[in-house]
């Protein structure tokens, strides 16, 4: 069914964010610039992998082992799991949630401070868009804040209890993150120590993102956030308990069911580059829905920013080449963030398969 054009096409002017919009008591269709027909069905699976991370810290010899076989299985088979006993307070998870709804509350001049004037922005709010394959600009049915967490840390003024928790929060997951990576280095079968110089993990890079998906009133004709993978090594997701968010597995699509309390982790693209493909970069997206609103709160972890990434040289020793070309962190996750290449994404664009082919399409690295 074709979208139809909203009640008073001025609500798209007049507001900057999609919360305003959705709240509208004149909306009852897509706006032509939110279309985005989509089939968002999925298949519900429990074979999504289960970490128990209180095994990978302290469990006895046999059991992390096998966790330790679980989490590579994980990565190699999913590029997802779900991170159970992670140590992360149930207190500091909600605080997170609630503090990042606070900031989707405030008036609308509050968040429009922060509206990105250029990818490199260590602060950025808004609704955001993509570009499809027609080269029409689609918006996305979100509202979003993103900030620069690790190594420098930036966070919006206001709500004033966001700072804190934030500041918190960036650190339990980053103690978290870090471990998680030892063992999938070990996993890979490199010294230990390796990965953290090499990618300068001291120096990591931290992108906190919270993201606000209001009652769609179509939402088989727009969207949260299209496929995508994401940039970094490993990224932590928990939301508010309202579903949405799907993985592609096989070719199939997939809804996540994460436990109350639990993290969901996705390897992301520079994990795929850093194990010269043995881990993938999945693909994922955030659907909408007609009843609730749905509230995710994101931690993005990388490299340092200033960290070259390229498959790691022993993996390169063992494979006989390498599959893909290295690039500085920040450069990939800003051009990432720019929305620069359309239809085609960075990690497309650094696999070494044909050379003539990558010189064509991403000669303007």
């Amino acid at each position: 069914m074709a979208a139809t054009a909203p009640t008073k096409p001025s609500n798209i002017a007049q507001n900057s964010f999609v919360k305003a919009l959705a709240e509208s008591s004149t909306l009852n269709s897509v706006p032509s610039q939110f279309s985005f027909a989509n089939d968002s069905k999925a298949s519900h699976s429990d074979s999504i992998p289960i970490i128990d991370f209180s095994l990978l810290a302290s469990g006895t010899t046999d059991r992390r082992a096998k966790v330790l076989r679980d989490l590579d299985n994980a990565c190699r088979e999913w590029g997802f799991f779900v991170l159970v006993n992670h140590g992360i307070p149930d207190s500091l998870l909600k605080a997170i949630i609630e503090a990042s709804l606070e900031y989707f509350e405030l008036p609308e001049e509050d968040k429009r401070r922060y509206e990105a004037k250029s990818a490199s922005d260590p602060i950025k709010s808004g609704s955001g868009s993509v570009i499809n394959t027609a080269n029409q600009k689609i918006n996305l049915w979100r509202d979003f804040v993103k900030s620069y967490v690790h190594p420098e840390f930036h966070c919006p003024d206001k709500p004033h209890k966001l700072r804190d928790v934030l500041v918190e929060f960036s650190e339990k997951t980053r103690s978290v993150a870090r471990k998680l990576l030892q063992d999938i280095g070990e996993n890979l079968g490199l010294e230990k120590g390796y990965m953290d110089e090499v990618l300068k993990l001291d120096s990591c890079f931290q992108l906190y993102a919270a993201n606000y998906y209001p009652p769609c009133p179509q939402p088989d004709q727009a969207i949260g956030i299209p496929a995508h993978t994401d940039h970094g090594l490993l990224t932590f997701l928990i939301h508010n308990g309202v579903a949405g968010l799907q993985i592609q597995h096989n070719g199939d699509w997939f809804n996540t069911n994460s436990p109350q309390n639990s993290i969901l982790v996705n390897t992301a693209d520079h994990l795929e580059i850093f194990s010269n493909g043995r881990y993938k970069s999945v693909r994922h997206r955030a659907v909408v829905n007609n009843k609730a609103t749905r509230i995710s709160v994101v931690m993005a972890n990388g490299a340092a920013p200033d960290a070259i990434v390229s498959p790691a040289v022993p993996l390169v020793e063992r494979d006989g080449r390498a599959f893909y070309r290295p690039m500085k962190f920040i450069e990939y996750v800003e051009t990432m963030l720019s929305n620069r290449f359309q239809g085609k994404s960075n990690l497309d664009c650094l696999k070494i398969q044909d050379d003539t082919e990558l010189k064509t399409h991403c000669s303007t690295y």
